[in-house]
């Protein structure tokens, strides 16, 4: 059959947003979903009342939280990359001084699992359980890396709508899948840089590991850190592989 891409849908999106919206604070009310997904609660009213009738919310004094069936969609216990890397994490922290974290794909989008806050002052603090986009964050960048070129194209065009900036990011995504590494370099926030490597578990991607900093303070060791990054990724990939097996 013809490779296909996906793409998003408006009522499969707001259908996700409003469970990750209530797993994110622990539960909500109605008004603060349409607030969260930026639509009327007319339109959000259904699709809530929809999720608490089939069990995926329940409702109590108002409050929605995560219902029951969740558990069913889960035949297998998820393999805990957050603690099979945080030895990682931790000697990476340790090491350069850095925010050190472990992101994983969530359909077009990179979620960090869990962090190592760098002890400095001024700091990078990853944002936890938040959709990031795969494009420019490194992290992200490797996600993308490791999809194929007609799903990276998809996804790039739906960010820019210029022919040269398109090919420059495939170019530079191919290079990320050939090294496996990836830069940041000021493109997501000021004086934020990043440099990210995958952790692949019978050669395939399971997550990435990425340390980030202030560029004033960072830009001059991410190639170290990149080449440190080699180990600390394998060595969460064997812990990864030794979960699987157990």
């Amino acid at each position: 059959m013809p490779e296909t891409t996906a793409k998003a849908h408006r009522t499969v999106s707001r259908v996700t947003d409003i469970l990750e919206t209530v797993a994110q604070h622990g539960g909500a009310r109605m008004h603060e979903l349409a607030v969260a997904l930026e639509a009327p609660k007319s339109s959000v009213f259904g699709l809530v009342k929809g999720l608490v009738s089939t069990g995926y919310l329940s409702e109590e004094k108002g409050v929605y939280r995560l219902g029951p069936a969740l558990g069913n969609l889960l035949t297998q216990p998820a393999p805990d990359i957050a603690g099979a890397v945080r030895p990682s994490l931790e000697a990476l922290r340790d090491e350069f001084g850095e925010t050190a974290m472990v992101g994983i794909p969530v359909g077009d989008s990179l979620t960090y699992l869990a962090s190592a806050e760098s002890r400095q002052p001024i700091r990078y603090s990853a944002p936890l359980r938040v959709r990031r986009p795969l494009f420019p964050p490194s992290a992200g960048k490797v996600v993308l890396a490791y999809r194929t070129a007609k799903q990276r194209e998809s996804y790039l065009r739906t960010l820019f709508d210029n022919e040269d900036r398109v090919r420059s990011a495939m170019a530079e995504l191919a290079e990320v899948r050939a090294s496996q590494v990836a830069f940041n370099h000021d493109e997501t926030l000021p004086d934020l840089s990043a440099t990210a490597r995958p952790v692949l578990v019978g050669g395939r991607l399971s997550a990435v590991l990425a340390v980030a900093g202030p560029t004033t303070r960072i830009e001059a060791h991410l190639h170290t850190i990149a080449e440190a990054l080699v180990d600390a990724t394998t060595a969460a990939a064997e812990r990864l592989g030794a979960q699987s097996a157990g």
